[in-house]
């Protein structure tokens, strides 16, 4: 279940389909209408409609499948930027159990390297904070609180 939810395995299991309707298009496209077509609108034969309906029906599904692989590339893209700024803001776990006792895999920072991590975050939630009530403030043309930022 898991692979339903991945959107790089969802392309990977696409990208075969999207050559296929490609392949079906192009072959359509190339065997039924140019010669028909001209005959059939000479003689207003509905053998060309039945080789356009199917051109447009291979046309629509090249679409639609190009329309979900588009989806999976920027879900993909979006996950991979929420992994980066994961990483970027919370680096390593401080270890839930004692030393030698091997706590759950991954990377730990002792307590006292873990403290600077720490204070940073808060300061960042201030900022965001002050930034956040400064532009409500200016919104509702309230005036900030005297003594505040």
């Amino acid at each position: 279940q898991a692979q339903d939810f991945d959107p790089v395995q969802r392309f990977r299991l696409l990208l075969p389909q999207l050559k296929e309707s490609l392949q079906v298009g192009g072959a359509r496209s190339g065997r039924g209408l140019p010669p028909k077509w001209v005959v059939a609108c000479s003689k207003g034969a509905k053998s060309a409609d039945g080789a356009l309906q199917r051109f447009d029906k291979s046309l629509e599904e090249f679409y639609a499948l190009c329309d979900q692989l588009e989806l999976c590339l920027r879900l993909a893209h979006e996950c991979l930027s929420q992994s980066f700024d994961s990483a970027k803001h919370a680096p390593a776990l401080v270890p839930a159990a004692p030393k030698g006792e091997g706590g759950p895999g991954g990377e730990t920072l002792p307590y006292t390297q873990y403290l600077p991590l720490i204070k940073a975050q808060i300061a960042g939630a201030k900022d965001i904070h002050n930034a956040l009530l400064e532009g409500t403030n200016k919104i509702t043309g309230k005036l900030p609180p005297p003594g505040g930022p």
